[in-house]
């Protein structure tokens, strides 16, 4: 059990705790402008996220013709159902995190990485750039999709996220700062540097997690808004099929997701981390 502490008394002292917080990235670090490293991480974001919109786009695509009952044959039981596309979504983050998460650290959502720079994870510098990459990765990602199915990308619009007919835009707006929230907040959970003092084996699974909570968002919130969660993933395909109704909600997987992962960052970061060290502090100072 005392590795689940920060700190234990030990003969009126108090031991060091056995695991390292890195320190805050600084705001403006143009040193990282000169590292090669800052390059090799911004091309693995534009490469995941067009992986990630190729793959996605095409499952919702499939989805879509397979059960489009205007097709003899077809019912609107084929395909792969929403639980499929909720997988293929879920699949492919735990995937791309797995393999890009000791290059760039795996973020392949704008809305990731401004929860990360509020929690002073990233400086703004590569915020930006990995928000750039992303959001350029979306685009090629949702164009491949179109050049290689034209036809059923135009006739099934091409993955594109709008707020579903019943349901308000402040309702949306509300499922995309809670779907976000819940995401933004396994990440910092999955890879808070305190879990290798308990489980060293736990940041080896941490794509696993993150996989899991864009798996269960979707199930909550496809029949809403499609599910953004992510700013690029509804950005490129709008962007490639240049929809009016696509361009009114965008705003809606802007503003929801940033809000949701500023709100997940204070939330872990200054509260539950932030609460530790203050308690810890208080009985310091009542010792």
């Amino acid at each position: 059990m005392g590795k689940d502490v920060e700190g234990q008394e030990q003969g009126g002292e108090f031991s060091a705790k056995d695991y390292q917080d890195p320190p805050p990235a600084p705001l403006f670090d143009l040193d990282e402008l000169t590292k090669w490293s800052l390059y090799r991480a911004v091309i693995a974001e534009f490469v995941a996220t067009l992986l990630f919109l190729y793959i996605t786009v095409l499952t919702i695509i499939g989805y879509s013709r397979q059960s489009d009952t205007t097709i003899k044959g077809n019912t609107e039981c084929d395909g792969v159902g929403v639980l499929g596309i909720a997988w293929a979504f879920g699949g492919m983050i735990f995937i791309l995190v797995y393999c890009t998460a000791g290059i760039s650290g795996g973020h392949i959502n704008p809305a990731v990485t401004f929860g990360l720079f509020v929690g002073r994870k990233v400086s703004l510098i590569r915020a930006f750039l990995y928000i750039v990459a992303q959001c350029l990765g979306a685009i090629c990602g949702a164009g491949l999709a179109k050049g290689f199915q034209t036809s059923y990308y135009n006739r099934y619009k091409g993955g594109v996220n709008t707020v579903s007919d019943g349901y308000s835009k402040g309702t949306a707006l509300g499922a995309e700062i809670i779907g976000t929230f819940v995401l933004v907040y396994t990440v910092f959970s999955a890879t808070d540097p305190k879990r290798s003092a308990r489980d060293s084996h736990v940041p080896v699974l941490a794509p696993l997690p993150i996989g899991f909570a864009v798996f269960m968002v979707h199930l909550a919130t496809i029949p809403v808004t499609g599910t953004g969660i992510n700013p690029a993933r509804s950005f490129g395909p709008a962007v490639i099929f240049n929809n009016e109704k696509a361009w009114d909600d965008q705003w809606i997987y802007w503003v929801g997701p940033f809000i949701g992962a500023a709100v997940a960052a204070i939330y872990h970061q200054y509260i539950l981390r932030g609460s530790a060290i203050k308690a810890l502090g208080s009985f310091r100072s009542n010792a």
